[in-house]
């Protein structure tokens, strides 16, 4: 049986791909397979025990999990006390979860502002006594929410409790997370009574928006960061969740915020590992995250930020550039410990 002529020590009939390839055989690096990091914005603690472990088994090493959302509050209208349960829970499970996944865990505990509730003083109140203790490594997620659920919360509510976690937040020396409303394309029209696929929560309590015009996600974003400066608080300090091609620009080009890129569910918002390279192709890499956001209520992925990992390279970034995005920059934004990866 004739070799491949062009390797005479091939054992093949005819040419194969091999003979085609450059003659410099691309070597692709190993360190990405066991590169550590860290899921800077997800609610793992509303997850299954396996979920939690294919975190760790992707390399995981670290994560904020963020006790706040209106979603997991039990009853409508939302009190205070619903919301302080939503603390409490992570806060009793947090270290049950560290010695079962070995990973690293920080707790993010926050005022949601896409419901409006009944007495929000109360939570300010205790959330300073919150802020001491030693596994709170930031505030939120909290941001102006144009879209309402259930019952709408006015914008000069919605700001004034914004502000007020910022104060604590600067007074504490704490990063605060944002909810900054992605822009998401008109999708399908689904059946009536099915709601949004992938999302389980009632969408028929959706209210009307409380803010309008051209742009209001990208507007609400930019309400944040007047109100950061009004609080005194750095804009380095900000980390601006769920950033996209419609926030970027302003984020990374016009403050010194840091912009997390949620990868757990482009079905919804439409944001990829791409969005992500050209973030670092264009402003580098030093305030640049990504996160899964991952939680009960959403279809999201927990090994997306490490398939998103795998992508950049694909992409053309270099692995030094994604280490810094996915481990250094929450390491040292959230005081995670300095460990030998």
């Amino acid at each position: 049986m004739p070799s491949d002529p062009s390797h005479p020590t091939s054992p093949t009939r005819r040419p194969t791909d091999e003979a085609y390839l450059d003659d410099d055989p691309f070597d692709p690096p190993s360190s990405l397979l066991t590169l550590p990091w860290a899921d800077c914005h997800n609610h793992a603690h509303t997850l299954s025990w396996e979920d939690r472990e294919r975190y760790a088994i992707s390399g995981c090493r670290a994560m904020v999990l963020v006790a706040s959302g209106y979603h997991w509050t039990p009853y409508k209208p939302v009190d205070a006390a619903d919301v302080q349960f939503l603390w409490d829970d992570v806060v009793n499970r947090r270290r049950a979860i560290e010695r079962n996944h070995f990973f690293e865990t920080g707790l993010a505990l926050g005022i949601h502002t896409g419901v409006r509730i009944t007495n929000p003083d109360d939570l300010l109140a205790l959330m300073e006594e919150y802020c001491e203790l030693d596994e709170v490594v930031a505030l939120g997620e909290t941001g102006i929410t144009p879209a309402q659920h259930a019952e709408s919360w006015g914008l000069d509510e919605q700001r004034a409790v914004v502000q007020a976690q910022m104060e604590l937040a600067d007074t504490y020396d704490l990063p605060v997370l944002l909810h900054t409303p992605n822009q998401i394309e008109d999708g399908p029209d689904y059946r009536p009574g099915v709601g949004l696929p992938g999302f389980e929560s009632n969408t028929s309590l959706g209210q009307d928006l409380v803010l309008t015009g051209d742009n209001p996600e990208l507007e609400a974003v930019k309400m944040d960061v007047e109100a950061a400066a009004d609080a005194g608080l750095a804009e380095e300090r900000i980390v601006a969740s769920h950033a996209d091609s419609n926030n970027v620009d302003y984020l990374l080009g016009e403050t010194d915020c840091y912009a997390s890129f949620t990868v757990g569910y482009p079905w919804l918002t439409g944001v990829t590992a791409t969005d992500v390279a050209e973030a670092i192709h264009e402003y580098g890499p030093d305030r640049v995250l990504m996160d899964t956001d991952c939680a009960n209520i959403l279809k999201t992925d927990v090994f997306s930020v490490k398939k998103a990992i795998f992508e950049l390279y694909r992409l053309g970034i270099d692995v030094d550039d994604i280490r810094q995005v996915v481990w250094e920059n929450p390491r040292r934004l959230f005081g995670f410990e300095d460990q030998d990866y």
